[in-house]
């Protein structure tokens, strides 16, 4: 509890005429906003250099809207968080916490900004439950004091033999592993949890729902004066108003909403069997051209699931299916040579973003170079154009891929300078990469998830701004 006692807040009521200081101004004095949180593919963890999340993406933008520093604090466990929350000893809670009427009596809640349906989570292979009432051959593991509990006492009342036990040391994505290794034999998990760590363990499957869709909202104390809630309030309309809410949504959920068993399977294979013999070689490309290799690789896998005399039926071939025009470009003699094809990949792509127009955001310049990589730079200028005439922002990543199809269709392309393409294809493209590096990137590193000593031992930077 070491780590407690440094950072948990004491209650700060400061008397100014005989009154308490407004909690916003407390913060912005203060200069900094204490949000507390867990970790978690959906919440906070390292993704390469970086710490990412969607819940800490979201504080962040919060405390640059207050200007103030961000103070992100993990507890040991979800029931010592909503303890802590309760009593006013941190800000916020932005940890994807379900609104439920027991937390209702002891919290303030915010906006909405998400659904989630409580889903049974089990092991393929094993004997799928067709309700919950068929759970009594196997055990049931939940995290202590999580909406998952409330859920399963009110099907209690109609059932009293349902049971379960309530763990209070592992998360959802710790007990979603169990079931993985076939170590208890259900689970449940909320649906975008579930949706984020299903590539993590592709074996894992939903039996059905337990519960009907509930909202998602940040946590406050009930002793807040109503003064950072009103804040949090107007950041949630602003972000609502601008698309940025959307795009964030989009940037951790749009790549995983389709699973696809066989192919994950797959490349958790070929990480053991074939990423060795080039993994080398990705980290050296990445190094001369500011990429993380497993970006490369993903990119690689996607080409060619690493297979180096690779050709397909358009006459690109290589690790990194070049053509011969780019490899006469990048100047190498052998597409087959996996050293050359990696090296010329890397090279051409970097070439792509350095030439993109500057006003392309950072968040979306990989994949606008990553589109035109696959689908060459004037299909995709193209597709720019059409979404600026759509009244979209031609700079965005996630309005281009609305516009990118279009050029399939006739009375679309012939409005544009270069005319027909699979405009679908570099969406798919993608869609693919981002899920084949997020397996990349929780494969290679030995725990999935930011530790408190990760934070305090590295130089980790957040993520580009929206």
């Amino acid at each position: 509890m070491k780590f407690f006692s440094l950072l948990l807040i004491s209650l700060s009521f400061l008397v100014a005429c005989g009154e308490a200081q407004p909690h916003l101004e407390e913060i912005r004095e203060r200069g900094e906003l204490r949000v507390l949180t867990r970790y978690g593919p959906t919440t906070y963890y390292v993704k390469g250099e970086e710490l990412a999340g969607f819940e800490y993406e979201l504080a962040q933008a919060f405390a640059k809207h207050l200007n103030v520093k961000l103070k992100i604090i993990v507890p040991e466990n979800l029931g010592d968080m909503l303890q802590l929350i309760e009593q006013g000893r941190a800000d916020i809670a932005a940890a994807g916490l379900t609104i439920t009427p027991a937390r209702k009596d002891v919290l303030r809640f915010g906006p909405i900004y998400q659904e989630v349906t409580q889903q049974l989570i089990y092991r393929q292979g094993t004997r799928k439950p067709k309700n919950i009432t068929k759970l009594a051959d196997g055990n049931l593991e939940v995290v202590a004091n999580s909406s998952h509990v409330e859920q399963l006492k009110l099907h209690q009342q109609e059932l009293p033999e349902l049971a379960w036990v309530e763990n209070s040391e592992l998360d959802n994505s710790g007990l979603l592993e169990l079931v993985q290794l076939e170590m208890i034999d259900y689970t449940i998990a909320d649906s975008n949890e579930m949706d984020a760590n299903q590539t993590l363990f592709p074996e894992l499957r939903v039996a059905f729902n337990i519960s009907e869709p509930q909202p998602l909202a940040w946590a406050m104390s009930l002793s807040d004066d109503g003064s950072l809630n009103h804040e949090v309030a107007a950041f949630f309309t602003q972000m609502e108003k601008s698309g940025d809410l959307d795009r964030l949504i989009e940037k951790y959920y749009g790549h995983i909403r389709r699973f696809d068993y066989v192919d994950t399977r797959a490349i958790h294979r070929r990480i053991q069997t074939h990423l060795p013999k080039y993994k080398t070689l990705f980290e050296q490309a990445a190094e001369e051209f500011d990429f993380d290799w497993r970006f490369l690789a993903a990119i690689s896998y996607q080409e060619s699931h690493w297979n180096p005399q690779a050709v397909s039926s358009t006459g690109v071939r290589g690790l990194m299916m070049l053509t011969l025009d780019t490899a006469k470009q990048m100047k190498i003699k052998d597409r087959e040579d996996p050293a050359q094809s990696i090296h010329a990949g890397a090279g051409y792509l970097s070439s792509i973003r350095k030439r993109l127009p500057q006003g392309i955001t950072e968040e979306s310049r990989i994949w606008v170079a990553l589109a035109s990589y696959n689908i060459g730079p004037g299909h995709v200028e193209d597709a720019r154009v059409l979404t600026e005439k759509g009244g979209k922002n031609p700079n965005l990543w996630t309005d281009i891929k609305q516009y990118l199809p279009l050029l399939s269709k006739k009375e679309w392309y012939e409005k544009t300078r270069y005319g027909y393409a699979r405009g679908g294809e570099p969406v798919r493209y993608i869609e693919n990469i981002r899920r084949y590096y997020d397996i990349l990137l929780h494969s290679q590193q030995s725990s999935p998830f930011v530790t408190p000593e990760d934070v305090k031992s590295s130089n980790l930077t957040p993520p580009a701004a929206l």
